[in-house]
Parts: C-alpha cells; structure tokens; sequence
C-alpha cells in the first residue's frame, strides 16, 4: 500500500517543499545562476531519458514496463529519470536559497525516503517481469550513480526530440511555472 501511494502521488509530493521554498527563499544572483545550471542539466537528463524510456515513464496508476531498457542513459544508471529529479528539485532550492543547508538536507532525506520506495516497487515489478535478464542489468548498472561506461545491452534507438518533448511537457510545465515563481517572489520579495 505505501509502495503504491509514493508511486502514484510522485508528482505532487514535491508541492508543500515547493510553497515552502517560495515562503523561505533568499535568492540571490549567484544562487539563481547555480541554481538553474543544476536544475537545467536535470531536465536534459529527463529528457534524454524520456527518449529511451517513452511515455510508458509518464503513468502513475501502477508500475509498468512494455521491455527493459538497458541502453542510452539506462545503460549508465537504473533511473536516470529519479537522478533527473533530484538534480531538477534541488536547482529549483538552490535557486530559492531557503534556510540553507537545513532546508537542502530536509529535502535530500525526504527524497531518499520517497524514491527508496519507490524504486524497490518498481524493481519487484521488474524482477518478476523481466526475471534473468533484469537481474544481470541490475548487477551491472548502478541504482542512482552512475557508471562511466555505457553498459546499454540492447538495440532500443531513441524517440524523436519532439516526441519526447510531448512526453515530458507536464514536467516542463511545472519547472517553468515555479522558476516564474521563484523569479516573482525574488523580485517583489
């Protein structure tokens, strides 16, 4: 039951940290910079990401995977999309700029909590579906760092830049409306 409510709520965990950052932030031009280089280079992990994965990333009913995918980002880490998260979640604080480092460790515990869950759901669903074959994947590609080599053992060619765009416009969507908050809120204090 938990597994499945972290899994279905992932997109709108993120909200009250966010409302949180917005009533605490502090930025500064330099925080805002740093900020949105890290939370830049989280979109276009997502992004490359979404183009191996496809829109199959995007349920949250329940757990699902049509094949395994082992190539492209999947070929250095298991979830590059969580990576993309993180690396996106924590720009959009460091922009902010809220009671730092408490609010940033806060965050990190949280989102460890979280996606722990959530990742051992997904790797059960897996597991049992893709048995062998997941098991050698996941003793060769690490979980969240990731590896320098590619290990990709599969032919999956990427979907088009567009395409994937399509797929991850709710992600961008929200990264834009909270980077014109941050911005508000930096301007009109």
């Amino acid at each position: 039951m938990k597994k499945n409510f972290f899994f279905k709520y992932r997109s709108y965990t993120p909200i009250p940290v966010i409302i949180a950052a917005l009533v605490f932030a502090e930025t500064t031009w330099i925080s805002f910079l740093c900020g949105f280089v890290i939370a830049l280079s989280g979109e276009m992990l997502r992004i490359w990401s979404v183009r191996y994965a496809g829109s199959a990333t995007r349920t949250t009913g329940r757990v699902g995977a049509d094949e395994l995918v082992t190539t492209g980002p999947y070929g250095r880490l298991r979830n590059p999309l969580y990576l993309g998260n993180f690396l996106l979640s924590v720009g959009l604080l460091v922009i902010a700029w809220p009671l730092m480092p408490w609010f940033l460790i806060g965050f990190i515990l949280l989102f460890y909590i979280q996606y722990s869950v959530i990742i051992s759901l997904e790797e059960d669903f897996l597991a049992e579906k893709f048995q062998d074959a997941y098991q050698k994947y996941k003793i060769n590609v690490p979980s969240f760092f990731p590896r320098f080599s590619n290990w990709g053992k599969g032919d999956r060619k990427p979907t088009p830049v567009k395409k994937a765009l399509r797929t991850e416009r709710n992600t961008l969507q929200s990264f834009t409306s909270v980077l014109i908050l941050m911005v508000l809120r930096w301007i009109f204090g």
